[in-house]
């Protein structure tokens, strides 16, 4: 609360004063002090004087230059609770925070040297026990001679404020489901530790970069909330195995001469995401002591709405280098650290390498010259034929994009694909592939036209399965290709389909809307069941290779590929085996009652002109193709 006058109302006796002085004084005070000035200069003025200063909200006083008291206002004991007579009885210096007398002491030095009072907050006790956070200015008195005999001081109460500062810094900082430092604060705590580190090489220090698994499930069957009780918990029993006397809340960075003390910050990146940070390390081995701890932290299962929930941890660590120039550089290497440690299974723990920097390198090239490879006319579509188990004849094909990288070598999907649905590439290059495919098709159907149309089966990734405009972009394609739609098949894989069988559901539907067919791809290899499967209106699966390379001698595998074709002719649906490489495969799934194959044995993928050859020679007409992304 402030204070101020706004009428000004001179005794006579200034009427012949000393007005060089006064305009002097008056220059640099302010109003308030100004007549602070002139009233305790003349005592018969004391009336007055207690007027103006027991009605001011702020706490005013008059100390001596020795730092005794002479007066306090009545605001003393409305603010702290202490009567004039009990603050008589102390020293000025007596209810003000230890750790704070040092800077009130130097204020009060300089306003009595240099005339000018210096602003400072500093915490006095109240009368209770509590802490109050008071702005203070003090402001000296001198006599005639120009000698400080005296200080005005006055000091607001600005606790309230600086706990709501205080509450808002923290919200700035800090995640608000967990209480965490969130990502802001702990990268400018990595950056200061960089910095630390820069001035004194000996400082070392690590990034561990946390995902939670196992949280996906609960998402979809519980709900938010549940999650959201489940992230709260998590980050509990992480924070409770670090050292006891770790810093993972702080809402101010480390200073410089802390940077070096063995500190661990705990945040929440986003999500199920955490990193930590350690400082100080003495071994690279420490980070990986530390990643132990986590991760035994959620060996125990977690309860939630009366459900045990078990998770776990796959950790990347990065450890200090002064090859890094920016904290973003190496929270992407544990984080690079983290996804080799996920990619293994299980609750895994990885630091990075110089091996891993390589794989980065070769990784941001591949990723720059992939970008240009659309622009560049690099893409290519590979067919490879599928053939009518019954009779050897080709009855469609599967395409395959390949890349005809800088013009000299071509790069197959598995170099390349994963990044690009990293990236988001994979929707552009999806794209043209879904064109150039559809197109090919249909000049094959003009080139046959007395041989069926074909049927042209589309690979939608995971990327593309997710944008909200898919069922335009395939309605488009129909359009400008004049592709008719009940000849176009989409598949996607079993674990995409079952990743959200609410949402691929109803994908499907808006998709059967046009006419399409829909295929489930590597059938076999994820975690569907039964009923789901009956809710897609899929009319194609396909045997995943994997079971196809099994089945002349493992007796599992041979059973799960006949199950498959007697699950799917149940369902009215037809069965593709892929990766058919021996005639002993073969005869397998003929006996089983397979409808279609593909692999080796038969052709590996070729061109669209290559292919049209092989159309043209083979007695089988036409009767179904299978084109895909991937």
């Amino acid at each position: 609360m402030t204070t101020g006058i706004g009428l000004i109302i001179l005794p006579s006796w200034l009427l012949h004063g000393a007005w060089s002085e006064l305009a002097v004084i008056a220059a640099t005070l302010s109003p308030y002090l100004f007549i602070l000035y002139i009233l305790t200069r003349h005592r018969r003025q004391d009336a007055l004087f207690r007027v103006v200063s027991e009605n001011a909200a702020d706490m005013i006083a008059l100390v001596g230059v020795k730092g005794e008291r002479l007066y306090n206002s009545p605001a003393y004991q409305t603010v702290l609770g202490y009567s004039a007579k009990e603050l008589a009885a102390t020293r000025s210096l007596d209810q003000i925070h230890p750790d704070d007398r040092e800077k009130v002491i130097e204020a009060a030095t300089q306003a009595r040297l240099t005339g000018v009072g210096k602003r400072l907050e500093y915490r006095m006790q109240h009368k209770d026990g509590s802490w109050r956070v008071l702005e203070s200015t003090a402001n000296p008195i001198r006599n005639r001679k120009g000698q400080v005999t005296h200080l005005v001081i006055i000091n607001r109460d600005i606790t309230d404020r600086k706990r709501i500062e205080q509450q808002l810094e923290h919200e700035a900082f800090h995640d608000a489901l967990t209480g965490l430092p969130n990502r802001s604060l702990f990268l400018d705590r990595l950056q200061r530790a960089m910095d630390h580190a820069k001035r004194f090489p000996e400082f070392k220090f690590a990034v561990l970069f946390i995902n939670i698994q196992g949280l996906k499930i609960f998402n979809e069957t519980m709900g938010l909330a549940v999650v959201d009780q489940l992230i709260i918990d998590i980050s509990s029993r992480l924070k409770s195995r670090l050292r006891h006397d770790d810093t993972v809340s702080r809402s101010t960075p480390t200073s410089g001469t802390a940077a070096g003390s063995g500190d661990e910050i705990l945040a929440r990146m986003d999500g199920e995401r955490f990193t930590v940070l350690l400082e100080g390390i003495k071994s690279p081995s420490d980070p990986m002591r530390v990643a132990i701890r986590l991760q035994e932290s959620l060996a125990a299962p977690i309860t939630a709405s009366n459900i045990e929930a078990f998770t776990s941890a796959c950790i990347g660590i990065a450890l200090s280098s002064p090859l890094y120039s920016g904290h973003a550089e190496i929270l992407r290497d544990a984080d690079i650290a983290m996804c080799r440690a996920k990619a293994e299974g299980g609750s895994g723990c990885e630091v990075f390498d110089t091996h891993m920097h390589a794989l980065v390198v070769k990784r941001l090239k591949v990723e720059t010259e992939l970008r240009k490879a659309l622009d560049q006319d690099e893409l290519r579509v590979f067919y490879q034929p599928i053939v009518r188990l019954a009779t050897g004849q080709i009855a469609g094909v599967e395409a395959l994009v390949r890349w005809w990288r800088n013009g000299a070598e071509f790069m197959g999907p598995g170099d390349f694909i994963e990044i690009a649905e990293e990236t988001g590439l994979i929707v552009p290059i999806g794209r043209w592939v879904f064109r150039e495919a559809c197109s090919q098709a249909h000049a094959w159907h003009l080139l046959f036209p007395d041989a069926p149309p074909l049927t042209t089966t589309i690979n939608i990734s995971p990327r593309q399965l997710s944008q909200s405009n898919l069922f335009a972009e395939v309605k488009s394609a129909l359009d400008e290709t004049g592709v008719a739609p009940e000849t176009l098949q989409l598949e996607i894989t079993e674990s995409m389909a079952m990743g959200d069988p609410k949402t691929t559901a109803r994908i499907f539907s808006q998709l059967k809307e046009l006419g399409v067919r829909l295929s489930i791809d590597d059938f076999g290899t994820g975690h569907s069941s039964l009923s789901r499967l009956r809710s897609f209106p899929v009319d194609v699966l396909k045997i995943d290779r994997s079971f196809v390379r099994s089945i002349e001698h493992e007796l599992d595998g041979r059973e799960i590929a006949r199950l498959i074709v007697t699950l799917a002719h149940h369902l009215g649906l037809r069965v593709i085996a892929e990766g058919i490489e021996t005639p002993g495969q073969r005869g397998m799934l003929q006996h089983f009652g397979c409808d279609y194959g593909q692999g080796y044995l038969y052709s590996r993928p070729v061109d669209g002109e290559t292919l049209t050859k092989l159309l043209a020679n083979d007695s089988g007409i036409l009767s179904r193709s299978v084109v895909e992304v991937m």
